[in-house]
């Protein structure tokens, strides 16, 4: 007897668990298009690649490309050309998702691919407010460690 009573409380909490498990999970809500009109272009651009990410004023990533993403491989990332198509990808992109029309452009490195992006955003159709170069400059640096040579 006291074997029964065992075996219908294991089938009870087994049953139990089961339900526990097809209980339908939480859904997030879906998140809102935010609306931005005017946000900012970080272009960087290296001899390897040019990378181009779209933000709002504040510096919260709205799209971002590179000529890697958009199918160029090897050294044909570093190019002039591949640089403006990551550009175009990016701007359409903001554009059509959260209605951008202007931007502060800011331009990171020394590769070819830095005057076709600025070029490209001109061409998208947004108007650009300031252009801007933020690519550090060596200045010596400081001084190391250990004692001065003569």
């Amino acid at each position: 007897m006291a074997e029964e009573e065992i075996k219908n409380t294991v089938a009870e909490t087994s049953e139990a668990k089961t339900e526990e498990v097809k209980a339908a999970p939480k859904s997030k809500a879906k998140k809102g298009k935010r609306i931005v009109n005017s946000g900012q272009v970080h272009i960087q651009s290296t001899f390897n690649n040019t990378i181009i990410s779209v933000t709002d004023k504040t510096g919260g990533v709205l799209t971002a490309s590179s000529a890697g993403a958009n199918g160029f491989r090897g050294s044909k990332k570093g190019t002039a050309f591949a640089a403006g198509v990551a550009a175009e990808k990016a701007l359409e992109l903001a554009k059509k998702n959260h209605a951008l029309n202007s931007v502060d452009v800011f331009v990171s490195g020394i590769g070819l691919g830095r005057d076709a992006a600025v070029r490209a955003v001109a061409t998208a159709g947004i108007k650009i407010d300031s252009i801007t170069d933020v690519t550090p400059i060596q200045h010596g640096g400081v001084r190391p460690k250990g004692e001065r040579k003569p």
